[in-house]
């Protein structure tokens, strides 16, 4: 059973950081993508970043760049999202999403591309 289980969402101050975690179980990365995704209330879900693992390419929405970078841990098969310098607008409960196959980059960060998803992790900005 293909499982995705994020951990590290908390409730952080702006200018905070905060390390995301996506452990994924019955499967290996190999030859997939997966993808951090968030949700705020009353907003649609909306790509954060994602990472193709056959050549570790990477791509980041627009909103996150120069602030949160992506990477994985292939002997714990596991994805990471560091978060930094984090604001208000940041906050939301985030996913991490994966596909058995190796994504364009176009289409890395549209959630109806991803076949399996976590059950999310809360992400509050807040002073």
């Amino acid at each position: 059973q293909l499982q995705l289980v994020e951990s590290g969402g908390d409730l952080v101050q702006p200018g905070g950081s905060l390390r995301l975690s996506c452990a994924a179980s019955g499967f290996t990365l190999e030859y997939a993508t997966i993808g951090w995704f968030r949700q705020a209330p009353g907003k649609e879900r909306e790509g954060v970043s994602s990472i193709r693992t056959f050549d570790d390419g990477t791509t980041f929405a627009d909103s996150v760049k120069e602030r949160f970078t992506i990477s994985r841990d292939t002997a714990n098969n596991t994805v990471f999202l560091q978060l930094n310098s984090l604001k208000p607008e940041d906050t939301g409960i985030y996913y991490c999403a994966a596909v058995r196959w190796s994504l364009t980059r176009s289409m890395m960060l549209q959630p109806p591309n991803y076949d399996y998803w976590g059950q999310g992790t809360q992400v509050t900005v807040s002073s």
